[in-house]
């Protein structure tokens, strides 16, 4: 297990990493976020599933990065 507590080498963000977030993210770090790995993410985006306000900008997927704080209980 790394220091981190992921075996697989997934690192999670830290409360001041997910502060200082733009208004968007991109999917790769709202998985991140969450804890979620690629694939899932991706899934769960493509399937309108996923956890968190995303947003579709041709084939780029975003995620609302106020929608994320909510989600983790960070919001202001």
């Amino acid at each position: 297990m790394r220091e981190n507590g992921h075996a697989d080498g997934a690192r999670g963000m830290s409360r001041e990493e997910l502060l200082g977030l733009p208004v968007a993210v991109d999917l790769d770090t709202g998985n991140r976020a969450l804890g979620l790995g690629r694939s899932k993410g991706y899934e769960l985006a493509r399937r309108g599933q996923y956890p968190c306000k995303v947003l579709r900008l041709g084939s780029a997927y975003r995620v609302v990065t106020a929608d994320l704080l909510t989600l983790l209980g960070l919001a202001a």
